[in-house]
């Protein structure tokens, strides 16, 4: 069975290494054979995330070279897509494809169509607003990462709709013996686009620090955040430090408005924490709400009182960071590892091409 995966991104894209590259191996094993062919490459990450001019000559050249690849993809069982072919283009290619009974797999994990159909400017939102539920409804099989993005494939009419949530792999996230330091640390993991949810925190974050000298924020991907008072500390991201640097942390956070875009989210960072065994305080919006048992392996927190106040909490009371962590790594143990998933994903596939 062959498949040629269009991905977004290469390993830097966090959407395409998660929801797609790390399950080559497991898919390999299950008889699969994946190309796969990424439309920007880690360039284009890097200069977005740097604030950096984008080069308009090379996206030209990677739409054209994956044009080029769509002429090829009936020697391929099945197309699985990230999101859409083409960004901010009509789904002209998926309706070709359809057209041509060639079936395609689409993957969503966060809310894509509110890019289009929440636009700013009126022709953005009339040539694009319906795009991503043309892409859904033509397409064999949508996968998606919640619920959210669920209910948005239905709707559009899509024939079949399961959900696969986002996932660690285990052997990565090895369980690590606590190590002692002289600091409580409020950790955090993203990238410069995504750190301006942690402003709304800046009141709490100022308050928490008066508490005690130990306290620090840690940021992972971090650049340009800010807060008056708080020791921070800026890591950088890099898929080989990652773990150890949660690892590092005692507590980490996950704020988020309650937005059409947020709700569309994955938690990954929860994920991530949890697999650290760290307890976890989030905003109670979309997944996260399924991800964080309230009480058990964290807290949901909707007001600023409340982040206070759980951040209080566990910041007096080790025993309570522990007990929580540890129920959080049972439970993506039990249902947020690529161990678990990778079966369902590969009989997800099978299934498609069995159906063609």
């Amino acid at each position: 069975m062959k498949i040629l995966l269009l991905s977004r991104y290469e390993n830097l894209g966090a959407s395409s290494r998660m929801r797609f590259l790390q399950y080559l191996p497991f898919l390999q094993a299950a008889g699969i054979d994946v190309t796969v062919a990424p439309l920007l490459d880690n360039n284009y990450l890097k200069n977005l995330y740097t604030q950096k001019p984008l080069n308009i000559t090379r996206i030209f050249s990677a739409y054209l070279h994956r044009l080029m690849l769509l002429f090829k993809s009936s020697k391929f069982d099945l197309l699985l897509v990230e999101k859409e072919l083409f960004p901010w283009l009509p789904s002209f290619a998926e309706l070709l494809l359809a057209r041509l009974g060639i079936p395609y797999v689409v993957d969503y994990d966060d809310a894509v169509f509110h890019t289009y159909d929440t636009h700013s400017k009126n022709p953005f939102r009339n040539i694009l607003g319906k795009k991503i539920d043309t892409v859904m409804r033509h397409a064999a099989l949508v996968i998606a990462g919640n619920s959210y993005l669920a209910g948005q494939a239905r709707q559009a009419g899509a024939k079949r709709v399961e959900v696969l949530p986002t996932v660690i792999d285990l052997d990565r996230y090895r369980l690590l013996p606590r190590t002692e330091k002289d600091y409580f640390s409020v950790g955090w993991i993203g990238t410069p686009v995504t750190e301006r949810y942690l402003g709304y925190l800046k009141p709490v974050l100022a308050e928490i620090s008066g508490l005690s000298a130990r306290i620090k924020l840690v940021l992972i991907g971090a650049h340009n955040i800010k807060v008056e008072g708080v020791p921070m500390q800026f890591r950088p991201w890099s898929d080989k430090t990652e773990v150890a640097d949660i690892y590092d942390f005692d507590v980490g956070i996950m704020p988020l408005p309650d937005s059409p875009w947020e709700r569309g989210k994955c938690g990954y960072k929860l994920i991530q924490y949890m697999a650290c065994s760290k307890p976890v305080i989030a905003s109670p919006v979309g997944v996260n709400q399924e991800i964080v048992d309230h009480g058990s392996n964290g807290f949901l927190a909707s007001t600023l009182d409340e982040w206070s106040e759980s951040l209080r909490i566990l910041f007096g009371n080790e025993s309570l960071r522990s007990l929580m962590g540890r129920a959080g790594r049972e439970k993506v143990e039990n249902s947020y590892c690529v161990q678990v998933t990778s079966s369902r994903l590969a009989t997800l596939l099978k299934s498609v091409v069995k159906e063609y």
